[in-house]
C-alpha cells in the first residue's frame, strides 16, 4: 500500500482510549494510525490538497539558508570555514566530494520531489472527488512544481533523465538515461504551458504558484537555453573541456537556429511584462531622488512585507517562499545569519569588494580606484542600491543591543581601525565594533569589511539573533522577467527597446538614463552589470556567470576586501569613536583575502556540477559531466 504521512498519534493516547483493552483477530488488520492510504488521499479533496501543499516543501528555505549561493560567486564569501564552500570555489569538486550543495538543488532530493509531483499529476488528471475546479488548480500547481524542480536540476547539472512515470515495487529496471538538453527544455516548457492554462484566472495567493509564475519560469528556462553555455558550437569555441566532451547533447543545443531561441525568450518574457499590474514603479520618465531610489529597492527586497517598506512592492514578487512565525524556520533568521557581529549576529555571507566596485557612481560612471575623487569617497554618491544592499563602514543601522549601545550611541557600522585619545591623553588605535577584533563576538566578524543589508529588516524590534523576521525569498520576480526581456532584445539587436526597459529599472533606483550612444557590446556590458546589482544575492549570479561563460574572469578571481583607517585630524580630541569626516580623515585600501581562508580558482569543469558517484553507481545508464 502506498502511503503518505499526515499525522502521528502517540501510543499513550491510544491507551487512554481503551483501544488496547481487548484482543481479537481484527488487530492484525488495523490500519496504520500515522498514515493515510493512497486510495483515500485521492478520493478526499482536503487530503489531496494536503498532498499538493506538501509538494511546495521542495523550495526548502528558498535561498535563505545559512550558507547562500552568493558565497559561491563574486558577490560574497562565507565567513565560517569547513562547510564545503571552498570545495566549489576552488574547483576541487568531484563526484565523490561535490562540496556544499543546498537541498533545493541536490540531485536525489529533487527527484524525490519530482516523484511526488508525478503522483499528484497522475491522480488529478481525472479527479476522484467532486470538485473539478479545485482539482484543476491543484493539477496546475503540480505541473508547475514539476517544471520548477526539473529546472533546478537542469541549470545545475545540465541535462538529466526526464521521469514522468511512477515507479512501483513491481518494476524491474529503475535506471534511465539522460535526455538531451533540448528534450529537457521542451518538457519543462510544456509543463509550464500546461500549468499556466490550468491556473488561468486563479487568485494570487502568497506562497502559491500562479499563471504568471508558470509563464515567468518558462521565460527563465528559455533564456538559459539560448545562452552561450547551452549553444554547443559557441560553448566549444570558448572551452576546451566542453569541446572534448563526447556527449555535448547533454549540455546544450547541438543544432538549430539560435536567433529563434532568443525570439522565444522575448515572446515568453513579453507575455509576463504585459501583466503591468505586477510592475512596481516602472513607468517613470526620469530618475527619482537617491533617497527614494534606495527606499524603492529596499521595499523590493522586503517583498513589501516590512512595516518600514512600501507594501506596494509586493506586486513585483510573482512567487515567494514565505515564512510562518509560528514555525521556527531557518529562512526567518536571514538577519541573524548575515548581520554584523557588533549586533550579536553571525556575518555569514559577507559582501566582497568585487561586488562593491561594480556599483556605479550616482552620475552613471563606472567606479574607478584610479580616480582620486572616487578612491577617497568610496561610499559617497554611489548607486543607491549599494547602501540598500550592503552595510559598509560608517553606514547608519539599527539601535545596538543594550550591552553595546553605550559604545555606539549613533548606531554606525564600524569595520575599520580608528585613532582615539586614550585615558593618558595620547593616541591609540581602536578596532571597530563590527570587526574580527571587536569586543563583541569577534569570532563572528566579517573578513571583508562589509555586511549584507539586502533582505535584512531594519525594524528596530528585530534586534539580534533571537528575533525572527518575515521577509519572503523571491523565487520569481517581475523585475527578473524584465531583465530577461532586455537580454533577449540585446541578442536580437534591438538596442533601443533594451535601453528603454533598462532605464525603467534604473529610474526606479535613482540612476540616470543610459546614453543613447551606447549600443552593441558596450550596452550589453551595461546590462550585465545592471542585472548583477539589481539581482544581487538572489541566486542568479552563480548561473549568469556560467551561462555567459565569463566565470574565469568573474567568480574565478581572488576575493578582495576593504581595510578602513580613520586618522584623527589635528587638534581633534575624540575618546569615543563615531564616524565623522569633520574629526577624521579616512583612507581605504583594497586587499586580497589570505589563501588559507579561501583560494578561489576556476576550472571549466565547474560550468556543470558533477553527478554524484553514488547516483552513477545506482544508475549505470548515466553519463558523467565533462571534466570529471
Amino acid at each position: 500500500m502506498k502511503t503518505i504521512k499526515l499525522f502521528y498519534i502517540p501510543i499513550s493516547a491510544l491507551l487512554f482510549t481503551g483501544l488496547f483493552s481487548s484482543c481479537n483477530d481484527d488487530f492484525v488488520n488495523t490500519k496504520p494510525l500515522s498514515e493515510v492510504s493512497d486510495e483515500l488521499v485521492w478520493t478526499d479533496a482536503a487530503l489531496a490538497q494536503a498532498f499538493v501543499n506538501e509538494l511546495y516543501n521542495g523550495f526548502g528555505q528558498g535561498g535563505f539558508n545559512e550558507q547562500m549561493l552568493a558565497s559561491l560567486t563574486d558577490e560574497s564569501m562565507f565567513t565560517h570555514p569547513g562547510r564545503g564552500i571552498n570545495t566549489i570555489t576552488e574547483s576541487r569538486s568531484n563526484p565523490a566530494d561535490q562540496g556544499w550543495i543546498v537541498d533545493s538543488y541536490e540531485y536525489g532530493n529533487m527527484y524525490k520531489r519530482i516523484r511526488a509531483t508525478n503522483i499528484a499529476i497522475e491522480n488529478l488528471k481525472v479527479p476522484k472527488f467532486n470538485n473539478e475546479e479545485l482539482a484543476k488548480s491543484m493539477l496546475g500547481e503540480a505541473y508547475f512544481l514539476r517544471a520548477y524542480y526539473y529546472q533546478q536540476l537542469l541549470r545545475f547539472y545540465g541535462a538529466i533523465p526526464i521521469v514522468s512515470k511512477i515507479y512501483s515495487l513491481g518494476d524491474t529496471d529503475f535506471s534511465a538515461s539522460r535526455n538531451t538538453y533540448e528534450e529537457c527544455v521542451n518538457f519543462i516548457v510544456k509543463d509550464c504551458d500546461d500549468a499556466a492554462a490550468l491556473l488561468k484566472g486563479a487568485a494570487k495567493i502568497d506562497g502559491r504558484t500562479s499563471e504568471s509564475a508558470a509563464l515567468a519560469l518558462k521565460a527563465r528556462v528559455l533564456l538559459y537555453a539560448a545562452s552561450d553555455l547551452h549553444d554547443v558550437p559557441t560553448a566549444k569555441g570558448k572551452s576546451t573541456t566542453i569541446s572534448a566532451y563526447a556527449s555535448p547533447e547533454y549540455l546544450g543545443y547541438v543544432s538549430g537556429n539560435r536567433m529563434e531561441r532568443w525570439q522565444k525568450v522575448k515572446a515568453a518574457a513579453k507575455e509576463v511584462l504585459d501583466r503591468s499590474e505586477m510592475a512596481y514603479k516602472l513607468t517613470l520618465s526620469e530618475k527619482v531622488s537617491p533617497s527614494e531610489g534606495r527606499a524603492n529597492y529596499i521595499a523590493l527586497a522586503m517583498g513589501g512585507k516590512s512595516k518600514l517598506a512600501d507594501a506596494d512592492a509586493k506586486r513585483d514578487l510573482i512567487l515567494g517562499r514565505f515564512f510562518n512565525d509560528l514555525k521556527d524556520e531557518g529562512g526567518a533568521y536571514v538577519g541573524r545569519n548575515n548581520g554584523p557581529n557588533g549586533y550579536h549576529n553571525w556575518a555569514g555571507n559577507s559582501p566582497i569588494q568585487l561586488l562593491v566596485d561594480d556599483y556605479e557612481t550616482l552620475s552613471g560612471e563606472k567606479f574607478d580606484w584610479n580616480n582620486p575623487t572616487h578612491a577617497t569617497n568610496i561610499y559617497t554618491n554611489r548607486d543607491p542600491r549599494l547602501s540598500a544592499s550592503i552595510l559598509h563602514d560608517g553606514a547608519t543601522w539599527k539601535p545596538r543591543t543594550d550591552d553595546v549601545k553605550n559604545r555606539d550611541p549613533l548606531n554606525q557600522i564600524q569595520t575599520g581601525q580608528y585613532e582615539v585619545i586614550d585615558a593618558k591623553g595620547g593616541k591609540s588605535i581602536q578596532y571597530g565594533l563590527d570587526t574580527r577584533n571587536s569586543p563583541v563576538e569577534d569570532w563572528n566578524g566579517s573578513y571583508t569589511g562589509y555586511y549584507m543589508r539586502k533582505f535584512v529588516d531594519a525594524d528596530p524590534a528585530i534586534v539580534d539573533q533571537n528575533t525572527r523576521q518575515s521577509v519572503p525569498w523571491p523565487i520569481l520576480r517581475y523585475t527578473e522577467v524584465v531583465l530577461n526581456y532586455i537580454e533577449a532584445c540585446l541578442e536580437l539587436g534591438e538596442d533601443a527597446e533594451a535601453r528603454n526597459w533598462l532605464n525603467k529599472i534604473r529610474f526606479r533606483a535613482g540612476m540616470p538614463a543610459i546614453p543613447e550612444t551606447e549600443s552593441g557590446q558596450e550596452l550589453k556590458a551595461r546590462y550585465r552589470n545592471e542585472r548583477r546589482v539589481e539581482l544581487a544575492y538572489e541566486e542568479h549570479r552563480f548561473f549568469d556567470t556560467r551561462r555567459w561563460m565569463i566565470a574565469k574572469e568573474t567568480i574565478g578571481r581572488p576575493v578582495t576586501y576593504i581595510s578602513v583607517f580613520g586618522a584623527l585630524k589635528d587638534g581633534k580630541k575624540v575618546s569615543l569613536y563615531q564616524y565623522n569626516t569633520d574629526n577624521y580623515t579616512y583612507s581605504y585600501k583594497v586587499n586580497t583575502i589570505a589563501p588559507g581562508i579561501e583560494n578561489r580558482n576556476w576550472l571549466d569543469k565547474m560550468y556543470f556540477i558533477s553527478i554524484h558517484r553514488d547516483e552513477m553507481n545506482r544508475n549505470t545508464k548515466l553519463v558523467q559531466n565533462p571534466g570529471y
